[in-house]
C-alpha cells in the first residue's frame, strides 16, 4: 500500500557491511543534492540544499549501544548555526 504522506521510516537488522553501503549511498545522495528512500511500502525524495544542521549522539551502555545521526534543513532559513566538528577512526 502506497503511503502519500511526506514521512518515511524503515527499520531492519542489517550486517555492518550492508550499513556501510547504505551510508555510502547517503553520502553520494547528499553530494548530488537528492536522496530517494524506498521500500515496498513507501517512497520519499528529499533535496537537501544550503546549510544542513547535523546532530550526532552516541551512547555506550552495557546492554545497548546507540548511534543516532540526524541531518535537518529548512528551505530559506535565515538563521544559521555552524560549529567545527570532526570524526576520528581511532587510528
Amino acid at each position: 500500500m502506497k503511503n502519500n504522506n511526506l514521512n518515511f521510516r524503515h527499520e531492519s537488522f542489517q550486517d555492518r557491511s550492508t550499513i556501510v553501503d547504505l551510508i555510502s549511498s547517503l553520502q553520494q545522495g547528499l553530494s548530488k543534492g537528492q536522496l530517494t528512500f524506498n521500500d515496498e511500502d513507501n517512497t520519499i525524495t528529499l533535496k537537501p540544499d544550503g546549510l544542513l544542521y547535523l546532530t550526532i549522539e552516541a551512547c555506550a551502555d552495557s546492554e545497548l549501544n546507540v548511534l543516532d545521526v540526524r541531518i535537518t534543513w529548512q528551505d530559506n532559513r535565515s538563521e544559521r548555526l555552524n560549529k567545527p566538528f570532526s570524526v576520528s577512526t581511532g587510528e
